[in-house]
């Protein structure tokens, strides 16, 4: 069996190189009004999971986006199994994150077309967070939320180029 110095991998010869790239954000094609990024360069297609997620890393990185409208008519009925599902299939991924876009004091004023009661409301973010281990995010406004989306994905990108060349490097010694 070859040793790690004796094996030879080309296709990894040139990673030292993404370290100048810029990720890509990926926009699911049912998002009915998708944020607008003004630094990273996206694009739209069909996602499995989630709302926004990196070209390369779509099965790494999701983002679910949720205005307080949207995520309170998910607490009820049929939507909330739904949503559920949702969640539960964010589980798998390396990075996932809930982003609710407005304040919890939206919520907790009752600000929203429901009767649903901001304690009910509250109380299953809570849950959903507890039971699917998906990190809530708020961002005030839509630009807000942009923004937060393109740090996580540059940070995201930025890791895993580390880690590749971390990898390169062992494979190299």
């Amino acid at each position: 069996m070859a040793t790690a110095s004796q094996l030879t991998l080309p296709a990894l010869r040139s990673l030292g190189d993404l370290a100048d790239a810029s990720p890509v954000i990926l926009i699911d094609n049912r998002e009915q009004d998708p944020l607008r990024f003004e630094h990273l360069a996206s694009k739209t297609c069909t996602l499995q999971t989630g709302d926004y997620s990196l070209l390369g890393a779509s099965e790494l990185f999701s983002v679910e986006r949720k205005t307080v409208s949207d995520f309170v008519g998910c607490c009820v009925g049929d939507n909330r199994d739904r949503f559920a599902r949702e969640l539960h299939r964010l589980r798998g991924f390396h990075f996932k994150r809930l982003l609710i876009v407005g304040t919890e004091s939206e919520i907790r004023e009752g600000q929203y077309r429901s009767n649903v009661k901001p304690q009910s409301v509250l109380g299953t973010l809570s849950a959903f967070e507890i039971r699917y281990d998906i990190p809530v995010t708020w961002c005030a406004t839509p630009g807000i939320a942009a923004a937060q989306i393109e740090r996580w994905a540059w940070y995201f990108a930025r890791q895993l180029v580390e880690s590749v060349n971390e990898l390169r490097r062992g494979v190299a010694s």
